[in-house]
């Protein structure tokens, strides 16, 4: 197993990047499916760990359709705190269309919860959820995810966007942490 150290922990290879690419293209093909007749989309990706996973998708998107970030945090070291803090807003027009917001992984919920909260006071038409990872051992809330990559153990992971204090986002593979 390929490992890697990142300050004082270690990480082992869960998901190689060739599996996290077949995903990608199946939830694409999904997506594909349900908006093709839909008049212009909006993607929101949730920064900082949707970024490798909203370039990847989009390039397999096929219809007419806009990206915009926005950026929360709700992390620190390898728990999440509870606390979700937004840093940057949407500056788009939202209201009467329809959304996809992209998540690198849904753990407790806690931050999609409020990303959706959020965006429902600005009246969408329809506000749909696509995630690489959930973790559905840890999930406490009741937002549908309309679109799951894979289901995952409720491990701590880093790579592919994903990060322990800001590491290890540049990976291309997904590691696990190595419990000693």
């Amino acid at each position: 197993m390929k490992k890697i150290k990142l300050k004082d922990k270690e990480f082992g290879v869960s998901i190689p990047s060739e599996d996290i690419q077949k995903v990608i293209v199946n939830l694409a093909k999904k997506i594909n499916t349900d908006f093709k007749d839909a008049e212009i989309p909006l993607f929101i990706s949730i920064l900082n760990g949707s970024f490798m996973f909203t370039a990847d998708l989009l390039k397999h998107i096929d219809f007419n359709c806009e990206i915009t970030f926005l950026k929360l945090s709700s992390y620190q070291g390898t728990s999440s705190t509870g606390n979700v803090k937004e840093l940057i807003g949407i500056n788009e027009n939202i209201k009467g269309r329809k959304i996809i917001v992209l998540e690198d992984i849904v753990d407790t919920g806690i931050t999609l919860e409020q990303i959706v909260n959020e965006l429902e006071k600005y009246n969408p038409e329809e506000i749909r959820v696509s995630t690489l990872l959930f973790k559905p051992a840890a999930y406490q809330k009741n937002i549908n995810i309309d679109y799951v990559g894979m289901e995952i153990p409720n491990d701590f992971i880093i790579g592919y966007g994903l990060d322990y204090d800001g590491l290890g986002r540049n990976l291309a593979d997904i590691y696990t942490l190595i419990q000693k």
